[in-house]
């Protein structure tokens, strides 16, 4: 999940702190969820799909595909 975190947020040229504060975490928190030494919250997870529109399975690396699934709200 690391490298597919640091990939997504380099790519759209967002710093550490921009990305923790759409998260709601410190940028040091994230900074180790990104380094894969703390396993990232569930709440936190599904923020950050939201926030880059990709699924969770993607973050997850259970599929190449990052394509978000589609919305249940009406």
């Amino acid at each position: 999940m690391n490298t597919r975190l640091l990939a997504l947020r380099t790519d759209r040229k967002l710093s550490q702190t921009a990305i923790a504060h759409c998260l709601n975490c410190s940028q040091r928190m994230y900074s180790r969820y990104e380094r894969g030494e703390v396993d990232m919250p569930l709440s936190i997870l599904v923020e950050a799909a939201r926030y880059y529109n990709i699924s969770t399975d993607y973050l997850l690396n259970l599929t190449d595909i990052p394509n978000a699934y589609p919305s249940n709200e009406r």
